[in-house]
């Protein structure tokens, strides 16, 4: 069965664009971002009993306009998992290229505990140049927009944009950046599975200094690290060699791991070698050939996976009583966000003076009544039936009620519908 994930995007709410002038800058609005959180653990509770198997939130920093106001998913998830039965609670994601891994793997370790494993993880690679150079000055990474994913997905990248237009700085951050965020995630893997380890890399020394170890815990002059601490902690002379991160996960080896993507094929290759779940937020055509590759370099890495097994297709969904009133609620909604932040970003095809067609074209909506939207889901799952599908909503500027009722209109007649496809693709499996 399709396992089904709800984003959210969390934007606080203004009537137009000049009210959110008028309040800024929205994102220190207490009031409302009160109001945000009040909502959103409605929809928390809505999506547990309405059998989602999933419900995640964002890292985005310093979001003055109000738009992304998500800075920490780790309290987010936390409290999700005291007031939720069923549902897996998590974050797509990380941005592991500005985050501490230790942190990261306790953190998401004590949720996975909280939640008795109804938990998932999700990383990312940090795109907003904002908040990203800031937190990850420490590293020396910078904001990336990965050149190969723009001329890979060129349907949703700027018009005529080619290798010509791809800077030498540009692949020099994409490299640094890429280098950070995977030693990150490596040692969060190692936080999670072993019982103690150490890490010599680029970007880490674990201990520290690494020459010589720790020298001056007094735990191990006492002989109390010894005879109780992890085995491999001290070396010969008594110096603290390895690190032992407490607690380990409670899902064993670990939770689900996610990773998000804007069509990079390095970081395709990067999640089918690893086993961790691709998030495509990308067109249908370009996550079917991504897809493809997926399937043939997880296979080979040694995992047994059918097509879309292991995947995840990312879309922004808006079901209404007619094509009309949901093309309504995407302006209504999702106008704001789209024209100040996603096309002012680039690498998004821009029609000029038609915002909302460029929207339309990305591939990255689907709207229209319950069954309209079913129907050209059904067709994309036939080209890639994936595992795991994620809906984005740009709440509380999209109300609560109107996104419960998506909800509630997609379990009811569009899950379904796609379950059957996943039935036909993946045999029983998909019925599990």
């Amino acid at each position: 069965m399709l396992k089904s994930l709800i984003q959210i995007y969390p934007v606080l709410p203004a009537e137009s664009e000049e009210e959110r002038a008028r309040l800024r800058p929205l994102g220190r609005n207490s009031e409302l971002y009160q109001q945000t959180l009040l909502g959103w653990t409605d929809i928390i509770r809505a999506a547990d009993d309405l059998d989602f198997w999933g419900v995640a939130t964002i890292e985005h920093h310093f979001w003055s306009e109000g738009y992304e106001v998500g800075p920490n998913p780790g309290v987010m998830n936390a409290y999700w998992a005291a007031i939720t039965k069923k549902v897996n609670v998590g974050a797509l994601g990380y941005v592991m290229s500005a985050q501490n891994p230790i942190r990261v793997a306790e953190e998401t370790a004590i949720v996975d505990h909280m939640t008795q494993g109804r938990s998932f993880v999700g990383f990312a690679r940090g795109y907003q140049s904002r908040w990203t150079n800031v937190l990850g000055q420490h590293y020396g990474t910078t904001s990336t927009k990965s050149p190969s994913a723009a001329i890979y997905n060129p349907s949703t990248s700027e018009a005529g944009f080619s290798q010509k237009d791809v800077k030498e700085k540009d692949v020099k951050n994409d490299e640094r950046n890429r280098e950070v965020f995977e030693e990150n995630i490596e040692i969060v893997l190692k936080a999670w599975t072993q019982e103690s380890f150490n890490h010599r890399g680029n970007v880490w020394q674990i201990p520290y200094p690494a020459e010589t170890g720790i020298t001056d815990w007094q735990l191990a002059q006492t002989g109390v690290t010894e005879r109780l601490g992890a085995k491999d902690e001290l070396g010969p002379d008594g110096s603290i060699q390895n690190i032992s991160v407490c607690p380990a996960p409670y899902t064993k080896p670990h939770p689900p791991v996610f990773v998000s993507g804007s069509g990079s094929p390095e970081t395709i290759e990067y999640c089918a070698k690893k086993g961790f779940i691709p998030a495509y937020f990308t067109n249908i055509e370009s996550a079917h050939k991504l897809g493809q590759n997926y399937n043939k370099i997880a296979n080979e890495a040694g995992f047994d996976w059918k097509l879309g097994q292991n995947q995840c297709v990312v879309r922004w969904v808006q079901i209404a009583e007619s094509e009309e009133a949901a093309l309504k609620a995407v302006e209504t909604y999702d106008f704001d966000i789209w024209k100040n932040f996603y096309a002012a970003m680039g690498r998004r095809r821009l029609v000029p003076g038609d915002v909302l067609k460029s929207m339309m074209d990305t591939g990255l909506y689907v709207i229209g009544t319950a069954e309209s939207v079913r129907d050209q889901l059904v067709e994309q799952w036939k080209l890639l039936p994936a595992e795991y599908m994620g809906m984005v909503f740009h709440y509380a500027q999209m109300p609560k009620e109107a996104v419960i009722e998506n909800m509630r209109a997609y379990q009811e007649i569009v899950k379904p519908a796609i379950d059957e496809v996943l039935f036909a693709a993946h045999g029983k499996i998909a019925a599990e």
